[in-house]
């Protein structure tokens, strides 16, 4: 039987439409596309035949689906598309295909495909977003092709904001046209009258022309007529499919029943293992079935003609059979030493009560499987942990449930998943679970209690005792115990355990930072990370100690090594996949260029990371620095989008940036008593330190507490900006203008324009009182430079509004403001990725040149095309080239 191929009658116009995408991404512009349509409608063929023109034109094309099996396994139809194999986690995962594509498009242009997009995870479908965000800079033709059933509210999102191809039923004409070419004639009247009832569904056409061809219903006659010689039609379009599977025989039929078991495409090494044969002996049946158009060629091996076709065949199982069979099949790959996620996705489709080999296989795969498919594990883990024979595996299956749970955000299900594994033993991995999801609800108090009643139990190892007792020192930090947090760290450094004492030291470092002992906290980081290095289990913590190295060589005025180390680290983080510590990195080093009046560069990594991927407060902190900016720089409706963001209470720990946006907010309205109170959190947080006393100043009320405090942080004399602090809330308090000036210098050498900016601003405006108008003006011209460099446009407003009060006027050497357009608006920053650009670099390349994390500088990008108003990467290399060569 001579093979069948969806023909394109009636899709002149959508071709069309798609091969001028080609054509574009041979300009290096690249698109998102959205095919869509029911099922049968010509979807796939369509894109198919685009795909051959952009091969024939030699660019890469790489194709993937999504699948209903492999859906609770992140990231399947991407790696099938682009040949990749997992990293540590799923995250890690994903930067790694986005690096890939990257890769791809700096040789050439690539099309990339993902059909059946409708069955593809959540996790696929988000990195086809971020890619759908990429394609202006890419030359990248990225193309979904779904249904419109499932409704998914993530694939609701996806549809916003690119374009759409919507594939409507054949037209009359085009179905007449479509059933002569496959009858070999054109069809009489009741050929004709029966081909209409396909509904103009391309697939139905097909399946129903040729179940008449078979059944010899079809004669073409000397005129070249088609006629309809039996009626004797399928019904519908899965009778249609049912007559061709049908045609085949029983040892084919067995043979596709088993492959439908395996997805739509599978490789024909696990076929051949579900069925127990040699590859060999399944080749006749395979290229019957090939022949008689059931399977093609697919990305992992071979593949249903179409995903109606494979369930067709998969129905024929009877529903009480296909768990056993399902579970057969996942022995059978687990035997044969088949990757995890092919396993996993016969197991997921199993009975429910799995055998007693799943458990085994579980325990040895296990931290892998929770690492990459955290949904899945929960799945798995749950059906296995209620079995009654998992003896004395039951604590390690429940300590993998319960990180399972926790990945997934289900704090109060993990909870509840490792108290239960407490009852089988002490296992810190348990405790240290427990820890994290109480942590995450602010019931660290809890936590304390467990801690101390399994430090009580008798059969406590040395190594136990020392990792409980970091437990139970991190519990009280989180509590605002400092001195018990420091005690137990302290008795937890005694002991071998690398682990333990690396996390001890970690207490202590944040214990010595939070009493603003930093000089003291810069050699225990050195300590810790020495004794944390070359040890695996402590890959995360040296994460985190270089983070809170980076914080603490900012509080001590190191602003370029603060930066540099917080790039390094928030890199080392991105490289691996740590969205926590990624989180974390890029929220201190958003604070440090914050400080440094680096505000663009700042504002560009605070959106990077979805709020749910961050810890809350590393969240609200990074929306108040991006309020704060936007505050200072006169933008209301976009300060307000991240107060809205963060929210606006401040119970708990203090968070210094928001606790200053929400202040600068009210202020703004008028509100300057409710501003003060905003900032009465000064002794946990002092960057609020003067802005309290300012503001208390200009309220009449006693800050001399607050001015106490601020001098008493200064006696560490390494530290200038707390001098300057100090110098600052006591000349405000006293109104001496010379002292003022005194605290701006002693900010330039800290390092903190918008700070010195606040203190010449100040000693103006008590010049101006004084009637001292040289002195006023002078100061005035200095604040307002900076506030330019800053583009503080708020501030500069208000001071000169301040100042003409008095007579006195902007002086003649001011900086003009910033442009917004055109080159002279971009950034440090961003010329020099457009510098790489023109070079030819990808963004990974980008990203590795400059510690950057490819999402900042495909951000960057985004920043450089909308400011110099070109559409591609391509165009940003060819003006790159004009400017050079018109400067040169």
């Amino acid at each position: 039987m001579r093979a069948v191929t969806l023909r394109l009658a009636g899709r002149e116009r959508e071709l069309g439409r798609l091969l001028a995408l080609v054509d574009d991404l041979a300009q290096g512009r690249g698109t998102a596309l959205l095919v869509e349509g029911e099922p049968g409608i010509g979807k796939t063929a369509l894109v198919r035949a685009a795909c051959d023109v952009a091969a024939a034109r030699g660019f890469r094309v790489c194709r993937g689906a999504g699948d209903e099996l492999g859906r609770p396994l992140p990231l399947l139809p991407l790696l099938d598309a682009l040949a990749s194999a997992r990293s540590e986690s799923a995250a890690v995962t994903a930067e790694r295909l986005l690096d890939r594509v990257d890769d791809l498009c700096a040789i050439g242009p690539v099309v990339l495909v993902l059909d059946d997009l409708q069955w593809a995870d959540e996790a696929s479908v988000a990195v086809w977003r971020r890619l759908a965000g990429l394609v202006p800079q890419l030359p990248l033709l990225l193309i979904g092709v779904l249904r419109p059933l499932p409704r998914r509210a993530d694939l609701g999102a996806l549809r916003k904001g690119v374009t759409r191809l919507p594939l409507a039923r054949l037209a009359p004409t085009d179905v007449v046209e479509l059933t002569g070419r496959l009858a070999g004639g054109r069809p009489d009247e009741a050929l004709a009258r029966l081909a209409e009832d396909a509904g103009g569904n391309p697939l139905y056409l097909v399946e129903l022309v040729e179940a008449l061809l078979r059944g010899s219903a079809i004669r073409v006659d000397a005129t070249g007529t088609a006629r309809l010689v039996d009626a004797g039609v399928p019904p519908s379009l899965s009778a249609a499919i049912a007559d061709r599977i049908g045609f085949l025989g029983a040892d084919v039929r067995r043979v596709l029943v088993a492959a439908a078991l395996l997805g739509v495409d599978f490789p024909v090494a696990d076929l051949a293992a579900v069925l127990g044969l040699r590859v060999v002996e399944l080749l006749p049946a395979l290229q019957e079935a090939t022949v008689a158009g059931v399977l093609v060629d697919g990305t992992a091996g071979l593949s249903f003609r179409h995903p109606l076709v494979r369930t067709a065949l998969y129905d024929e199982v009877p529903e009480a059979a296909r768990g056993a069979w399902h579970t057969e099949a996942a022995r059978a790959l687990a035997d044969t030493g088949a990757g995890v996620d092919r396993v996993t996705r016969q197991l997921l489709a199993a009975d429910d009560r799995l055998p007693d080999w799943v458990a085994d296989w579980l325990v040895v795969h296990g931290s892998m499987l929770v690492a990459h498919a955290p949904e899945a594990a929960v799945d798995l883990f749950g059906r296995v942990v209620v079995a009654p024979n998992t003896g004395g595996r039951r604590g390690v299956l429940l300590a993998h449930l319960a990180e399972a749970r926790f990945r997934l955000g289900d704090h109060h299900g993990a909870e509840a998943v490792a108290l239960a594994g407490l009852e089988h033993g002490t296992l810190v991995d348990l405790h240290w679970t427990l820890a994290q999801c109480r942590s995450m609800t602010g019931r660290s108090a809890e936590t304390l209690v467990e801690v101390e009643r399994a430090l009580a139990a008798p059969d406590v190892t040395a190594s136990d005792r020392a990792r409980l007792l970091v437990l139970a020192a991190r519990a009280h930090w989180d509590v605002g115990g400092l001195d018990d947090a420091e005690r137990l760290a302290q008795a937890a450094l005694v002991g071998c355990d690398r682990w333990a004492t690396s996390w001890a030291l970690h207490v202590r470092t944040i214990v010595a930072m939070a009493r603003g002992r930093m000089t003291e906290a810069l050699p225990l980081f050195d300590r810790a990370l020495a004794v944390a290095m070359g040890e695996p289990a402590t890959s995360d913590l040296r994460l985190l100690l270089q983070i809170n190295q980076a914080v603490t060589l900012g509080e001590l005025d190191r602003g370029a090594e603060a930066i540099a180390s917080a790039q390094v680290v928030r890199h080392a983080a991105d490289q691996v996949g740590n969205l926590v510590r990624l989180g974390q990195a890029q929220s201190a080093l958003g604070q440090l260029l914050l400080d440094a009046g680096r505000w663009d560069e700042a504002l560009v990594d605070v959106d990077l990371l979805a709020d749910d991927l961050k810890h809350p407060m590393v969240s609200r902190c990074d929306h108040g620095v991006a309020a704060l900016i936007h505050l200072h720089r006169g933008d209301a409706v976009g300060a307000r989008r991240h107060l809205d963001a963060a929210g606006t209470g401040l119970e708990g720990h203090v968070i210094g940036p928001l606790a200053l946006a929400v202040s600068l907010s009210l202020e703004q309205a008028g509100r300057v008593r409710e501003a003060w109170s905003v900032l009465t959190g000064w002794d946990c947080a002092e960057d609020l330190l003067p802005d309290f006393v300012r503001l208390a100043v200009e309220l009449g009320e006693d800050a001399s507490a607050a001015v106490a405090h601020a001098e008493w942080l200064a006696v560490e004399p390494a530290v200038p900006h707390r001098r300057a602090s100090a110098a600052y809330c006591r000349a405000l308090v006293s109104a001496d203008p010379a002292g003022l000036l005194r605290a701006a210098e002693e900010y330039r050498v800290a390092g903190r324009p918008l700070f010195r900016a606040k203190a010449l601003s100040a000693a103006a405006e008590l010049h101006a009182s004084a009637g001292d108008r040289a002195s006023a003006r002078e100061a005035l011209s200095q604040a307002v430079d900076v506030h330019a460099e800053l583009g503080a446009d708020w501030d500069s407003t208000r001071l000169l509004a301040r100042l003409r009060e008095h007579g006195i006027r902007r002086g003649p050497h001011a900086k003009h403001r910033r442009a917004t357009h055109g080159w002279e608006s971009l950034t440090p920053m961003e010329l020099k990725v457009t510098e790489l650009v023109v070079a030819g670099l990808s963004n990974r390349q980008i990203g590795e040149r400059l510690f950057l994390s490819g999402r900042t500088v495909a951000t960057h990008v985004s920043h450089v095309l909308a400011k110099l108003g070109v559409r591609s990467r391509t165009d940003i290399a060819r003006e790159g080239i004009r400017r050079l060569g018109a400067t040169g």
